[in-house]
């Protein structure tokens, strides 16, 4: 072998271009093997950004889910037949008669059964009983949803810095949305003496338990479309920036009406002045302002929350038709047009659905589906937003 050596560096010497040429070999094989050992096994591309994509836009059609789950829920009373909370066993519905006959008497128990309900049979109390425990599940399925995968897409390296903030926020919203429903729940099993009114959840619980599921519901959606849907490469003109502040304000515009129908439910303001456009024969009824302080009507009075939202609604319904005609004086691209014309038939729709069910004293199978419908409309807005953003630099 020394011999073997002492003759190729003889050779090397002599002729400098085979020198040049196992240098260059021997750098070229340090660089591929360094490479090796430090290159992820797997980047984030346009392929992978797919797949979170579709995920996303599942895990959001999952929130849906829930949020029509639970509005049916509500309509139905059923939100207070579960009095327990626990993680993993309710799981488990009762089996047995004993079973069922003992969580029908812990039921039995708190203000609920004791003031509405205490004529309700045990094949009653089954009905509302899996009402509230599907809507749990159906829970624990989008919690499920949002991190198993979230553990597997971080394993693959199919995340970049940015998107693993957003998985672990969205994971972690997954969990206090939980918590707040139980918390919402509380408030409709506690002994209240002082009030003569109908338990209810309080609509202040109610409200935040509605709008942090829109929220999640609003980042799982956009982050997904973002991550599928191509942006457009628009100009950036006085007028497209214009339409884009207009787009985002009308957006929130339909998440405060959205949310002001929580309010709503959670009064029962939905059965005071079934009359439309008047309430009763005024357009401001006398009892607009009746509690005191002033701001207490806001939030407690059935009537200045149903005020608020009809406001809301004819606002949101106003915004959106403004949005339809302002863009259509604009070179948009095909799609984008489509977004906003969806927008604006489904405001129509939206209203005319609420309008009915107020004048048909709220049936539930129209009020689950003008609930459902709030959620259609905001989706629909932030497919617009998508379509309009600007293009990463």
């Amino acid at each position: 072998v020394p011999a073997f050596a002492l003759r190729t560096a003889s050779i090397c010497r002599r002729t400098p271009h085979l020198r040049q040429w196992l240098a260059k070999r021997s750098q070229h094989s340090i660089t591929a093997e360094a490479g090796a050992n430090t290159a992820p096994a797997t980047v984030p591309n346009a392929a992978t950004n797919r797949i979170l994509g579709r995920w996303l836009l599942g895990c959001s059609g999952l929130v849906v889910g829930a949020v029509v789950l639970g509005g049916v829920t509500r309509l139905t009373e059923s939100g207070l037949s579960m009095v327990d909370w626990h993680l993993v066993r309710e799981m488990k519905p009762p089996q047995t008669r004993a079973e069922w006959e003992a969580e029908f008497a812990k039921y039995r128990q708190f203000p609920e059964f004791k003031i509405m309900n205490h004529d309700m049979t045990l094949p009653e109390f089954k009905f509302i009983f899996y009402m509230e425990w599907g809507h749990r599940m159906w829970g624990r399925l989008v919690g499920l949803a949002y991190v198993l995968p979230t553990i597997y897409f971080w394993k693959k390296g199919y995340f970049n810095r940015s998107m693993k903030g957003r998985a672990l926020g969205l994971c972690g919203f997954v969990f206090f949305q939980g918590l707040l429903g139980w918390y919402m729940v509380k408030s409709g099993l506690e002994e209240k003496p002082e009030s003569y009114d109908v338990p209810r959840v309080s609509q202040y619980r109610l409200s935040a338990h509605l709008g942090s599921a829109l929220l999640l519901y609003c980042a799982s959606l956009w982050t997904g479309l973002t991550l599928m849907v191509e942006p457009h490469k628009l100009a950036n003109t006085k007028r497209l920036n214009q339409l884009r502040r207009f787009a985002k304000g009308t957006v929130g515009l339909v998440f405060l009406t959205a949310l002001s129908g929580a309010f709503v439910a959670g009064l029962d303001a939905g059965l005071v002045y079934n009359s439309f456009p008047l309430m009763g024969d005024r357009w401001i009824p006398d009892d607009l302002l009746a509690f005191s302080p002033t701001l207490k009507n806001f939030f407690e009075n059935p009537t200045t929350v149903q005020f608020d939202h009809r406001v809301l609604a004819i606002s949101s319904l106003t915004a959106i038709t403004g949005l339809y005609m302002f863009s259509r004086r604009m070179m948009l691209p095909r799609r984008a047009k489509i977004a906003i014309s969806c927008l604006t038939a489904m405001a129509y729709a939206q209203v005319a659905l609420g309008i009915s069910t107020l004048l048909l004293y709220v049936p539930t199978p129209l009020a689950a589906t003008h609930q459902s419908g709030s959620v259609a409309l905001l989706s629909l807005a932030i497919w617009v937003l998508a379509e309009l953003r600007k293009v990463a630099k």
